[in-house]
């Protein structure tokens, strides 16, 4: 075969057929991406009530499936006022950390004598356990909400200021050395170069913190809600405990989980729709 003889069709065949094999692969992923945690958690709540139904387990020891959830269709109202509690605090609580952090980072990234003098209490903050110090937070605050706050805070804080810190300062050194040889400002370099190589370092961050600022006000509630004061979901998985309501403990509990899931989700299609045109980590690779 000379170089100018056309491609045989059967070349043309095989690509085709390699493409269409991997958007055959691309298509089954995306399926068994949602398909498989569903028949894993059908099965899963199948064995559960088989075994309650089985045994005969009484429900204030351990209720099936079903009465959780005849249980949180029953006490929706209540649930859903104790779920807007706990997601208020938990939102705000994120918020605070994220603009905290964020600007503490920067501050960092500015002043090395800034870091060196505050970084260390941020990791004690980090590294104090919440139920410790949360009593004494409740003690010295008179606000409910603003206790709350303080404990989710602290727990949601520290992922956001470390990884934007790092962020910041994982930049590229031979552009900053271009930035600098072009006579750019300090706050050009952080505007133009920084803040977008520190993004996917925050967006970890952030889908960290999230998480544990939900932690943070379950625990903060649980403490609140012992010495008489609550209403969130906490709150209410202790109400129910004292009066062998376990139904209701177990709906209180799939409310808190679920919060915790649509958090997570919403904070990563965030970070996908931040990155995806731009970032190798959030780039899918051609199967």
């Amino acid at each position: 075969m000379s170089l100018t003889d056309p491609i045989p069709d059967t070349l043309d065949l095989q690509i085709d057929q390699e493409e269409q094999d991997r958007a055959r692969r691309r298509k089954v992923n995306r399926i068994a991406k949602w398909v498989l945690p569903l028949v894993v958690m059908a099965i899963a709540l199948g064995l559960w009530q088989a075994v309650v139904t089985l045994n005969e387990i009484p429900h204030y020891i351990l209720p099936g499936p079903v009465l959780v959830a005849e249980t949180l269709v029953k006490d929706w109202p209540l649930l859903l006022e104790a779920l807007l509690v706990t997601v208020q605090i938990t939102l705000l609580a994120l918020l605070i950390a994220v603009v905290g952090g964020v600007g503490l980072a920067v501050l960092f990234t500015q002043s090395r004598f800034v870091e060196m003098s505050f970084y260390p209490y941020a990791v004690i903050l980090q590294v104090t356990p919440i139920v410790a110090i949360a009593p004494l937070i409740f003690i010295y605050v008179d606000s409910k909400l603003a206790g709350l706050l303080i404990c989710a805070w602290i727990v949601a804080f520290f992922p956001v200021l470390s990884n934007t810190t790092l962020g910041l300062n994982s930049a590229d050194h031979n552009l900053r050395d271009l930035y600098r040889i072009y006579g750019a400002t300090r706050w050009q370099r952080l505007r133009f170069l920084q803040i977008p190589s520190a993004l996917p370092y925050f967006l970890g961050g952030l889908r960290i913190a999230g998480g544990l600022a939900l932690i943070g006000a379950v625990v903060a509630e649980y403490v609140a809600g012992t010495g008489g004061i609550g209403s969130g979901l906490a709150f209410t998985i202790l109400e129910a405990g004292y009066r062998l309501n376990i139904p209701r403990m177990f709906a209180a509990l799939f409310l808190i989980a679920a919060t915790g899931v649509v958090i997570f989700a919403c904070l990563s299609l965030l970070s996908h729709l931040l990155l995806h045109k731009w970032h190798e980590s959030a780039v899918k690779p051609e199967e």
